[in-house]
């Protein structure tokens, strides 16, 4: 029986994977190398409460009732305890394989491991354990509070009790599950990030501006935001970081990242998060 759940991060996935969790009854302890960061997650799931509150989503003692299930902690050896972990953090794949091979000798041999990669191979991952078996792909949107899907990934080794655990707790926060196998860029960003690179080539060859890309995407194909302004607001780092694992992933030159997005990263222009992208903030 899953009641404590670890969340590793607590940057914006992160924070919104401990406030779906406490939303919905889980303990949750919430880890991260910066009380900054843990200080302002906490102030950020409140404010998300507060507002689905007020919005009637949420009953109003479900504010305090959730904020009252998360305990912060920069101590990654109290998560100890907890019987199923997922990892947040930024999408590196070093810190990644790094975080699983302390994380799998803190918590108990029972306890199940999840990354929240967009991109990296969770075969890759579970491998530096010694848990592979319970090592699986759990891939929230963002923003969670508000996104209905979760990514599954399966790795090579994964077992059924660890899908079927994962699947029962995507069913509890009441969400929907796509499940994938374990290949560069799953569903989503397989088919998203090449759709963003087009994007951001267009704008590279001087086809169209920033904003009549956008304008097209969204009025012609429907979607609720065009792909350079969802490039900024995903952060232009992680979306070139995508690009890579899925160019070096498939050694297929339609996955190169376009020079133009390299070249804005490489300038510090990083979308929202940085006040700079493709737009001005």
């Amino acid at each position: 029986m899953i009641t404590t759940i670890g969340v590793l991060g607590a940057g914006q996935m992160g924070n919104g994977i401990a406030h779906v969790f406490a939303q919905f009854g889980y303990e949750v302890v919430l880890y991260d190398i910066a009380q900054h960061q843990l200080d302002r997650a906490v102030a950020t799931i409140r404010q998300n409460l507060e507002r689905q509150a007020k919005k009637g989503a949420i009953a109003d003692s479900l504010v305090t009732e959730s904020l009252g299930r998360i305990k912060t902690t920069k101590a990654m050896e109290e998560l100890a305890a907890v019987d199923f972990a997922i990892e947040a953090v930024t999408e590196n794949e070093t810190l990644k394989l790094e975080i699983f091979r302390q994380l799998d000798g803190i918590v108990k041999p029972e306890a199940f491991l999840a990354s929240n990669t967009s991109s990296i191979p969770i075969t890759k991952i579970a491998a530096v354990t010694g848990r592979p078996e319970k090592v699986i792909g759990m891939h929230f949107m963002n923003p969670v509070p508000v996104m209905k899907l979760v990514e599954v990934i399966r790795g090579h080794a994964t077992s059924d009790e660890t899908f079927e655990v994962t699947s029962a707790l995507v069913k509890k926060l009441e969400k929907e599950m796509a499940v994938s196998q374990d290949y560069p860029g799953f569903i989503v960003n397989r088919v998203l990030i090449p759709m963003i690179n087009e994007a951001v080539f267009a704008l590279y060859e001087g086809i169209a501006t920033a904003e009549d890309i956008d304008k097209g995407m969204k009025l012609g194909t429907n979607q609720p935001m065009g792909p350079l302004t969802l490039a900024d607001f995903i952060g232009l780092d992680t979306v070139l970081a995508i690009a890579n694992v899925l160019y070096d992933g498939f050694k297929d030159p339609k996955y190169r990242p376009c020079p133009l997005l390299v070249k804005m990263v490489n300038a510090g222009y990083m979308g929202r998060k940085s006040g700079r992208g493709f737009y001005t903030y």
